[in-house]
């Protein structure tokens, strides 16, 4: 197995598989024991977020007769009906998490993921990050678990007349090492003998208190005491059988989110102020074998202030997926230009049973109740052995865009491919095999199929590759890039519990168990309980055998071996270039992460990498000069990515310890005083090329309001400029370096603010300090000097404040957006179209069609987020 370049310990052991989930926002995840640990994996000694697992109150499912208490679908059900010594020692085990799962980025009200949590008590809640709070708690923004019981409620639990499970409970099979969320049958029987004396003849199950046990006691006051209890929908007597299915039905084991379901015309939610918002569906897996369908809404504006959670959330459907526990869930979305854009969903159970289904996006977004589910089954695969399905993946082959791919990972360690044409639905096996000894507990697909990862119990981590329609085993990269570090982490495992590949794909995160046999008993085996290591894997060979030749001198590398060099650089082009697509912003720590690791030791190889990617960017030689007159044709998301690898990789100065305890200092790649100066010129001008992209829309936008050719400026949740005035100076301050269409833009607007009403515009001439009121005269976009005598500042009066880099206006005293890249400040958001210009636009009104803000840096494209002290966690995206 390769060594790890980086290791975080865990105060608790994970039990359950899949322990381990990496967000789009470069936050990791890891399910430990009785607490959630959010680690960010550019700091391994930072802060950590965490989340506490309550325990849960039950729920109020009806009324069952006492001699109903030991059927045989009540005996795996926790009965509780007085508090005695030996069930409160029991309830003092905090229940477990069971099942983690991050949500696609932007739907935290701060523009970031919510992570939905599954607890071995049955219950699923959201959380998000504790922005507001400034607390290492991350905090419950919804209770999945409370919302479905209330939907069952109101339909009597005609939902959950479903067949009752007769499945084994996958964690006490394979993973859980004691955390039983039931209550042992030895206790409920001891207790019901010694009380048989004083026994009601109803027996509410799991609801009422200690007061209200004592209180009602007689039978004449049985309909009195259902009432008060459970109200008007669970007054009835109902029979075990109806008890069970509805316990199962709100007793939960697994969660997973959707993509991002697709913004096309046909497919917007329409909310009530008219605005188009994305969504994306929450399934929750049971031991009813019954999959809920959650659509979650992105929240309709972002702030860091004081705003509410306010997710929209709709019931969507309940899928009757298996006749058994629901064990693994994994999502995928296929879109063609021959159909509308189709949601797959691959679902897994404890008899070994995988099916798959799909769903038309446009369905799921327009349906406004769980009438029927959306989804129609595709495909099952059965399994001859009954080996459980622990682990399922799914996703879209990059190579073949109508190829599916699904990897089942069994109970008994063995691993299934199949292969699909979606368009054609025909089901292709690419064969089983026994990769593990023990069960499979991790399985990830990464770089757009062509490779496979697994992890096991038996502590074994594999990679595979699918090689002419069967499975090829290949080593996971050994080399660690830079210098290596030593990871401060004993090798005293003894399973893994889950892996999680980064975003970029170039980073492979394992959750590994240690083993107390193999640990220092008086120092060890007490605080080290698991770990969470981080490996490099974009060396990674993605072909049995590569003719390729390599297109550098392979001499001046004599540390890493010519293939790994290669797969390498193809890894890191290919990473940059997943994100080309406009729907996400720019998360590429583990890109510049590499780089930079690389620049410590083979500074030129990072410089050919860099000068080919530019040169397939910009679509000329890789000279910089020749660069610099092409960048009005490039989009602003190339522009944006060459910002970030300029500033960060080749422009940033790089501390590396050498052997002989000295330390130097690597500057630019290549070293040469006029190639620096070179990126500096390229660095500057795609800033300004952005910038001008950002006031002629700004323009645009204000001409179209104040003429009044049409009305979406005035609407809620549409952009409107603000600071336009500012932009005029700049204008005028840099008029020989604009385009001819910025000028005539703004004398436009010169013109309409002559004309027009002052009511009409925004127009100050002269801006005051925030602090002081005293006026600051417009210097820079990005930073403003105040002169003033009022404030406190010490002997010199002068201090420095910071500019929006949106509306160039001066940032107010409250909290702002940052960009962690190019260290700039935004008051407001910048509208989306500017982050999917081509190029240059000839005509700006031909952009104008969406005007809502994108929590982006329109200089990075990074998302922006609340600076937060060093003492909180928050994610690094570059």
């Amino acid at each position: 197995m390769s060594s790890s370049f980086q290791a975080s310990i865990l105060v608790a052991s994970p039990s359950h598989p899949n322990s381990v989930a990496w967000s789009e926002e470069n936050l990791v995840a890891v399910a430990s024991g009785h607490i959630v640990t959010i680690l960010n994996p550019a700091k391994r000694f930072g802060s950590r977020g965490l989340i506490t697992i309550p325990p849960g109150k039950p729920f109020s499912v009806g009324l069952i007769e006492r001699k109903d208490l030991l059927s045989d679908c009540m005996l795996h059900i926790a009965l509780s009906r007085d508090s005695s010594p030996q069930e409160k020692q029991y309830r003092e085990n905090r229940p477990c998490v069971r099942s983690i799962s991050w949500s696609p980025i932007g739907f935290a009200s701060n523009s970031g993921c919510l992570l939905a949590v599954c607890t071995t008590e049955g219950h699923v809640r959201l959380y998000r990050m504790p922005f507001l709070e400034f607390s290492t708690e991350w905090v419950e923004v919804m209770d999945i678990s409370n919302m479905l019981y209330c939907y069952l409620k109101t339909t009597n639990f005609q939902a959950a007349n479903f067949r009752v499970s007769e499945g084994a409970d996958p964690s006490q099979a394979c993973f859980d090492e004691g955390d039983d969320d039931d209550l042992p049958i030895s206790i409920m029987r001891k207790e019901l003998k010694r009380r048989r004396l004083n026994a009601l003849p109803v027996m509410e199950v799991k609801a009422c208190s200690q007061k209200q046990k004592n209180t009602f006691t007689a039978p004449h006051l049985r309909s009195r005491f259902s009432k008060k209890v459970f109200g008007d929908g669970c007054q009835s007597l109902i029979t075990a059988e109806e008890y069970a299915s509805r316990n199962a039905m709100l007793s939960s084991l697994i969660v997973a989110w959707s993509p991002c379901l697709p913004q096309t015309s046909g497919c917007g939610i329409s909310s009530a102020n008219g605005l188009t918002s994305s969504c994306s569906v929450l399934a929750v897996g049971g031991k009813s074998g019954v999959l809920s369908l959650w659509r979650i809404h992105k929240p309709e504006s972002y702030s860091i202030m004081n705003s509410p959670d306010s997710n929209k959330t709709v019931l969507v459907g309940l899928l009757d997926a298996h006749d058994t526990w629901i064990t693994t869930i994994s999502w995928s979305l296929f879109i063609s230009d021959a159909s509308d854009p189709l949601l797959l969903l691959a679902t897994g159970c404890s008899n070994g049973s995988v099916k798959i289904w799909q769903a038309c996006c446009r369905r799921l977004v327009e349906s406004s109740e769980p009438s029927g589910s959306p989804f129609s089954l595709l495909k099952e695969v059965k399994a001859a052995d009954f080996a459980m399905a622990t682990m399922v993946s799914l996703t879209v082959s990059g190579q073949s865009p109508n190829k599916m791919l699904l990897a089942i990972g069994k109970g008994s360690g063995s691993i299934e491919v199949w292969t699909c044409d979606i368009l054609l639905r025909r089901f292709e096996k690419a064969g089983t095999y026994d990769s593990h000894n023990h069960a499979v507990t991790g399985l990830s697909w990464a770089f757009d199929g062509r490779c496979l990862y697994s992890c096991s119990q038996d502590d074994s981590t594999r990679c595979w590759i699918l090689y002419e329609n069967s499975l090829c085993e290949v080593p996971i990269p050994s080399n660690t890039p830079g210098v290596e570090g030593s990871a401060d982490v004993p090798d005293a495992f003894c399973s893994c519990l889950g892996l999680a590949v980064s975003p970029g794909n170039l980073v492979l995160a394992v959750v590994r168990a240690f083993s107390t046999a193999l640990l220092n008993p008086m120092y060890e085996a007490r605080a080290l309980k698991a770990a969470v290591e981080f490996l490099w894997i974009g060396g990674q060979q993605l072909e049995i055998s590569s003719t390729v030749c390599p297109d550098f001198d392979v001499k001046i590398f004599p540390d890493f071996p010519e293939k790994e060099l290669i797969s390498w650089e193809n890894n890191i082009l290919w990473s940059l270039n997943q994100h080309e697509p406009l729907d996400k912003p720019l998360v590429v720590w583990d890109v510049v992460a590499a780089l930079l690791a690389f620049k410590q030791s083979i500074p030129k190889y990072v410089e050919h990498i860099v000068l080919k990617w530019l040169k397939s960017s910009v679509g000329v030689s890789a000279n910089l000069s020749e660069a610099i007159k092409c960048l009005s044709e490039i989009s602003s998301r190339k522009l944006q990515l060459l910002n970030i690898i300029s500033k960060l990789v080749v422009l940033k100065k790089v501390e590396t310890d050498k052997l002989d305890g000295k330390s130097q200092l690597l500057e630019v790649i290549g070293g040469a005083e006029d190639e620096r100066l070179d990126w500096t010129q390229l660095h500057s001008n795609s800033e300004m090329e952005l910038r001008d992209r950002l006031v002629g829309y700004s323009f645009t936008v204000f001409l179209d309001v104040t003429s009044a050719s049409h009305g979406k400026g005035t609407k809620p949740g549409y952009w409107v400029p603000i600071g336009t005035a500012q932009m005029e100076q700049w204008v005028a301050i840099h008029r020989k370096d604009i385009k001819n269409h910025l000028k005539l833009l703004a004398d436009e607007v010169r013109t309409i603010k002559k004309s027009q009403r002052p009511s009409f515009c925004e127009y100050v001439e002269k801006e005051e300090c925030s602090f002081c009121s005293a006026s600051v005269p417009f210097d820079s976009p990005d930073s403003a000097i105040c002169r003033g005598v009022k404030c406190d500042t010490g002997n010199d009066p002068t201090h420095k404040l910071s500019r929006c880099a949106v509306s160039m206006r001066i940032c107010p005293i409250a909290p702002v957006w940052h960009c962690m890249c190019c260290q700039r400040w935004a008051s407001i958001l910048a509208p989306s179209p500017i982050f999917r210009m081509p190029g240059y636009p000839s005509d700006f009104k031909s952009n104008t069609d969406d005007e809502h803000p994108k929590p982006w840096c329109p200089f990075c494209g990074i998302p922006l987020k609340k600076l937060l002290p060093e003492f909180l966690l928050s994610p690094s995206f570059v």
